[in-house]
């Protein structure tokens, strides 16, 4: 499951091609091809691991307010297929 409150990173078996539309994802272990639609997305992939969780990465990469929700759609999409994968072993607290 994805949690945008968590840290997460482009797997280190995935390799990224930039493309005019954004991207191309390999990822050398399933030998499975993603594409990553938008420059706006590729930026936000490439700095998931430089920052504490999704949210900073979305905002360092200038993800607009009304582009998040769709941003975030496409990071889960990228989380459950390998491309992308949380970093750290804590998840964070619930609440109840």
């Amino acid at each position: 499951m994805f949690h945008p409150e968590r840290p997460y990173r482009c797997a280190p078996g995935v390799a990224l091609r930039p493309e005019r539309f954004g991207a191309l994802a390999y990822d050398f272990r399933t030998r499975r091809l993603s594409f990553l639609k938008s420059p706006e997305l590729v930026r936000v992939v490439t700095a998931l691991g430089d920052h504490p969780d999704v949210h900073a990465a979305l905002d360092a990469a200038q993800v607009a307010p009304g582009r998040r929700e769709s941003c975030l759609r496409a990071l889960a999409a990228l989380a459950a297929s390998g491309v992308v994968e949380a970093r750290g072993e804590q998840m964070p607290e619930r609440a109840a």
